[in-house]
């Protein structure tokens, strides 16, 4: 008989990303950022895109080894644990110390942590389920994600904002919210969750074939003709969709629309996520992982030329001397039906990639694997926001710099195609886990 409930260890993998999901929102995207401008100095505005960009490197550049470790017998819990204790630990400092120095410190080593502890979280999916139950599995931490860090605590931090008037004090309070969230909703995790999949590996040899194990994966990677199109096509379109999500408020701000009315905008992207992820895992199981990613890249090619229209209406306007708070009022219209296309395709499209990674990589070999994932992840984020300035700054134009962005959903687009014969039978196949 088909089983359909999440079992014990499935819910307590899904609920990481209720618990984690609250640091993207509130120190990664939305009130951090705000409080460290109002404190830091201009040395300081100017290096903090630079401290991020430490944090990423750091992380994309420690992850095949770590992920070559982690999948030696009994390394990858204790791995996931140290990241998030490392996670946990900064965010906290983040809050106690005032200079702006210090804080930076702190979110460097905070998302060092953060990030490790996905890495590891995300490559567990092999050890908690099936591959028959990945995409719905996937689908759900997402869905979950968007509901317990992208709203429900997001929304007490920004009340607690308010009633404080903008405070010091409600800011530091704002991100303690994240290390309560993010420890409290983790223990089911580190109670119920353990790897199954793994190789055998004497504790002192773990560097040394950490290694060659790293180097093999890589090979193995370049030799699989199914892995390599769809990282390829990975590497371009997670770039687009990172980047018109980090680029989202700034491309509306250049063009003058509202602050308030963007928030609540993106507010709503994560509220339709959640059902939307959701439908993404049921419709994979139907009709396959990669053809739901490909009709997500699809609607991603018509969320970014909205986009230039939305940015072209400003545009003429202000050429022409037409009326500006008209051509404002029609764009912000149109900024918030981006905002809801984009919660149609964000969640489902970052879920079933994850999922169908899953299914196509040695589960054994799951953590080193999803580390080189991560690589492409990480080294992928730059294009896109380059891709933007550069565009944006040749023109003069912030419409021309939203569109080129689509030349990456082409490039993804490319490579989905060229690889369609690769990618057929990785959905139909099972593995054999044992789950409580």
């Amino acid at each position: 008989m088909k089983r359909e409930r999440f079992n014990k260890t499935e819910k307590s993998w899904i609920l990481y990303d209720w618990a984690n999901s609250i640091y993207a929102t509130n120190i990664m995207a939305a009130i951090f950022p705000i409080y460290f401008a109002s404190v830091a100095s201009d040395t300081g505005n100017k290096i903090y895109g630079l401290a991020i960009a430490i944090a990423n490197l750091v992380v994309a550049f420690l992850a095949p080894v770590l992920g070559a470790i982690g999948d030696f017998t009994g390394m990858k819990k204790k791995l996931f644990t140290g990241f998030l204790l490392v996670g946990l630990i900064f965010t906290t400092f983040m809050a106690i110390f005032g200079s702006w120095q210090m804080m930076l410190l702190g979110l460097i080593l905070s998302r060092v942590g953060f990030a490790g502890s996905v890495l590891f979280y995300d490559s567990f999916l092999t050890d908690v389920t099936t591959k028959d139950r990945m995409d719905k599995v996937s689908s759900w931490g997402y869905a979950m994600g968007y509901i317990g860090g992208s709203t429900i605590p997001f929304i007490i931090s920004i009340v607690i904002l308010l009633l404080m008037d903008m405070s010091t004090l409600s800011f530091k309070l704002s991100i303690l919210i994240v290390v309560l969230w993010w420890s409290v909703f983790s223990i089911p995790f580190l109670r119920n969750v353990k790897q199954v999949h793994s190789v055998d590996q004497p504790p002192k040899a773990l560097a040394k074939e950490a290694m060659k194990n790293t180097l093999a994966t890589f090979k193995s990677i370049v030799a699989d003709k199914r892995l390599m199109y769809f990282i390829i096509a990975y590497f371009f379109y997670i770039d687009g969709v990172d980047t018109i999500i980090s680029m989202a408020t700034n491309y509306g701000s250049t063009l003058g629309l509202g602050t308030i009315g963007m928030i609540l905008a993106l507010l709503v992207t994560q509220l339709v996520a959640v059902p939307f992820s959701i439908l993404f895992g049921n419709l994979a199981k139907k009709v396959g992982g990669i053809r739901m990613i490909a009709i997500a890249v699809g609607v991603y090619f018509c969320i970014t030329i909205l986009g230039f229209f939305m940015g072209v209406n400003i545009e003429r306007a202000e050429i022409s001397g037409g009326d500006i708070e008209a051509a404002i009022r029609t764009s912000t219209v149109m900024f918030w039906i981006l905002a809801t296309l984009v919660g149609t395709v964000q969640g489902g499209i970052q879920a079933l990639s994850r999922s169908y990674f899953g299914k196509i990589i040695p589960p054994e070999r799951s953590n080193e694997y999803f580390g080189f994932l991560d690589i492409f992840g990480k080294f992928s984020c730059v294009i896109g926001p380059a891709l933007y300035s550069v565009t944006f700054s040749v023109t003069g134009r912030p419409s021309f710099g939203i569109l080129s962005i689509i030349l990456l959903f082409v490039a993804a687009s490319i490579a989905l195609y060229a690889g369609r014969k690769h990618f057929a039978g990785a959905e139909t196949e099972t593995n054999a886990i044992v789950t409580e």
